[in-house]
């Protein structure tokens, strides 16, 4: 990473270009992004550069194997920006050392009437109201088998799967089987490193079912029986309190499942503390900030309880090193981001990992794996 040019990045996107972009509306100012991304990806020499300016490498510190699968360093791209797996090149380039894409579905899925998204700038926030859009797993897996497979060979994937957003999918038996065609799709395609149960998407046709424990065991149960190659996460709800969390966790533990992500958007205005106006009619639940204690209360609790039963991935709230090193040492494995890049601008990802090394070193350890759980 060249430390003069991110320095410069960060100052021009904070002074120029994030003014330009939230002038917009936000659902086209994320259309135009992933337009953007599309064309630079696929202009010679453009990642190469792109890695070099801002990406910053160091994979002595920053790397970790686990579960067999080797991360070089531990942020990641977040479910919910790039939803049909368009831009995988560039977010490699800038500096990812992994991404989640998503989530996708059985059928292709318009999402729910716009606008997705609603800015809440001085809470750092975004509020979402998507509906899983996407073009259905068919599709997606086509696009993947297209990316050449040295694109993934130090740069996990993360597939991110839901239940389609549609009354077809709403009964449990339904919604069971809804899940169950993506998964076997993508087993017997081979794509994808690791694979993202999203029971916790709340703005889907049907709500959560499986955000209790009873329907939670029969949908992993039939999880269990494709005995998918891929180790497999569940996206956990962030605005259930630690009883009723752990229920969940207490039901996965007994399946064959690798680790959990900590956590969706957050639903419960009440308990957030916004310094924006978020008026009624605006539709949708938060991300960013928002969600930042809610998560940080349940990686650490689930750490405290499980240890390493469960490989942690940390969500909500990421805007610097000092953030991503704190779920860390709450117990979060690894930590995944969106909202922090919209807002700081792409440079964000090489400054956490340069920051995430000082910090470590700071601190006394010679890996990140060291300081997972030392404050749990």
């Amino acid at each position: 990473m060249n430390l003069i040019i991110s320095k410069s990045t960060k100052i021009t996107y904070q002074g120029v270009i994030k003014p330009l972009f939230f002038k917009q509306k936000p659902d086209s100012t994320h259309q135009f992004i992933l337009h953007l991304g599309k064309i630079f990806q696929h202009l010679f020499g453009i990642k190469a550069t792109l890695h070099k300016i801002w990406a910053y490498d160091n994979p002595a510190i920053l790397g970790q194997t686990l579960r067999g699968i080797t991360f070089r360093n531990p942020v990641g791209l977040s479910a919910g920006f790039d939803k049909n797996f368009e831009l995988p090149p560039i977010m490699r380039s800038i500096g990812f050392g992994f991404m989640e894409g998503g989530s996708l579905t059985y059928q292709p899925c318009d999402g729910n009437p716009k606008p997705w998204f609603h800015r809440l700038p001085n809470s750092k926030s975004l509020v979402v109201n998507v509906g899983l859009a996407n073009q259905g797993v068919t599709a997606i897996i086509n696009r993947l088998e297209r990316f050449p497979r040295r694109l993934f060979r130090d740069f996990p994937l993360n597939i991110s799967v839901a239940k389609t957003n549609s009354p077809v999918a709403s009964s449990d038996k339904d919604a069971i089987a809804d899940y169950v065609g993506s998964l076997k799709t993508i087993g017997t395609a081979g794509v994808g490193d690791m694979i993202t149960l999203n029971i916790s998407c709340p703005n889907a046709y049907g709500g959560e079912p499986f955000t209790t424990p009873t329907r939670l065991d029969r949908l992993l149960t039939q999880v269990d029986v494709i005995k998918l190659v891929q180790p497999v996460f569940v996206k956990m709800p962030s605005d259930l309190n630690w009883e009723a969390f752990d229920k969940l966790l207490a039901v996965i533990a007994r399946h064959r499942i690798t680790g959990v992500t900590i956590s969706n958007l957050a639903k419960d205005r009440s308990q957030l503390k916004l310094k924006d106006p978020l008026p009624d009619d605006v539709k949708g639940n938060l991300g960013g900030k928002a969600t930042w204690e809610l998560s940080n209360r349940l990686i650490r609790q689930t750490y405290s309880k499980y240890n390493r039963r469960f490989v942690i991935i940390g969500v909500g709230g990421i805007f610097s090193a000092a953030d991503a090193y704190k779920k860390i040492r709450y117990g979060a494995n690894l930590v995944e981001l969106v909202t922090g890049l919209i807002f700081e601008g792409p440079q964000l990802i090489g400054q956490i990992n340069h920051g995430l090394v000082d910090l470590l070193h700071r601190d006394g350890f010679s890996n990140v794996a060291e300081a997972v759980g030392v404050d749990a």
